[in-house]
């Protein structure tokens, strides 16, 4: 695969720390200090209004055939020459076929989706950066392919009307914004907190056809009038960009849903498990809430490859168990008879 090189400048400052050094681990500060200055140059990127004339610019494709267009390059770029000094011996990146050894004797690894959402910049939609940290093992698949319980850390920076970082070092969620008179990342708060239920769902509804019943009778349920199943009915959101519906679920709670789905290709879903969904599902958990395929948590799933997929259901503990109850069910309690009966199970 030939990658055309795209130029790009941004402007930081030598020697500067990007992120307070209290309530991060001595020992990872300085890798997710090095992350922070590339999200910081990347914001600097986006700002440009020349950016949105490459916004569109297809260079290529990925390993699994998804356009690949000239920001996502750009961004992998930023991450990758980041951890070239630090204590990393495995960076992989979705941008990437394969994992690239960085520093033989490094303790960790690196997983990054660097540009998540690129598809969103020309409609000037939030965007993001997500990452995952491993204690590295001696090959790539070792280090990558293993349950994300396994973090040591994870998090992602959104790039909107602000720039904020959401980060998990495994003991609870922390969250920054980007300070634009000290041109750092600054923690606002120190404890972030799922509501245990909301009446709020995201999930593409276009394609409510191919999906299997479960879901589909779940949603029926959320949007059934006056709340006939739920209490109340719910409201919809989808954005389509995984960092702002992590954001907004991290913020006020609700459920995310990406199930697999009856058309080719998206058997398993669409979301990379070890690019994207690890790193969400940590923080989600460590925020107080649950992330699933339906039927397994999905803190306890392995991939099978780097760029293998998975679906994914993340929020409010008690909307989750709910979502997964549904995929319990026998099938004659899904029928739309059963439930204007009033018959169906609460859950």
């Amino acid at each position: 695969m030939t990658k055309k090189k795209i130029p790009f400048s941004a402007t930081t400052r030598a020697g500067e720390l990007y992120l307070p050094t209290d309530a991060i681990p001595m020992q990872l500060y300085p890798l997710l200090d090095a992350l922070a200055k590339a999200a910081s140059e990347l914001r600097i990127i986006l700002m440009d209004r020349a950016t949105v004339d490459i916004s569109n610019l297809v260079i290529d494709q990925n390993s699994d055939g998804d356009r690949q267009v000239a920001l996502d390059v750009i961004a992998d770029q930023l991450f990758y020459e980041a951890v070239q000094t630090q204590d990393v011996a495995w960076y992989a990146s979705e941008e990437r076929e394969d994992a690239k050894r960085i520093n033989k004797s490094g303790k960790y690894a690196v997983a990054i989706d660097p540009l998540d959402g690129s598809s969103n910049i020309d409609i000037n939609m939030s965007v993001g950066s997500i990452f995952s940290i491993y204690w590295a093992k001696n090959d790539p698949d070792a280090s990558f392919l293993r349950p994300p319980k396994e973090q040591v850390s994870s998090g992602y920076f959104i790039y909107g009307p602000q720039t904020r970082l959401m980060l998990t070092t495994g003991s609870g969620v922390k969250s920054y914004y980007f300070d634009l008179n000290s041109n750092r990342f600054i923690i606002d708060k120190k404890a972030i907190s799922i509501p245990e239920m909301a009446k709020e769902f995201a999930i593409n509804m276009s394609n409510y056809h191919n999906w299997n019943k479960p879901i589909r009778t779940f949603i029926d349920d959320c949007i059934m009038p006056k709340g006939a199943m739920f209490g109340a009915q719910h409201n919809m959101r989808w954005i389509a960009s995984l960092v702002a519906e992590a954001e907004r679920i991290l913020t006020r709670g609700g459920i995310f849903l990406y199930p697999s789905d009856g058309r080719v290709g998206y058997e398993n879903g669409r979301l990379r498990m070890v690019y994207e969904v690890g790193a969400i599902a940590f923080l989600i958990e460590q925020a107080g809430g649950q992330a699933t395929d339906g039927t397994k948590p999905i803190m306890e799933k392995s991939a099978l490859h780097l760029h293998a997929r998975t679906p994914f259901m993340f929020g409010s503990r008690k909307n989750v168990e709910q979502v997964v109850a549904y995929h319990d069910l026998p099938d004659h309690e899904m029928s739309a008879l059963f439930v204007e009966r009033g018959l169906f199970r609460r859950v």
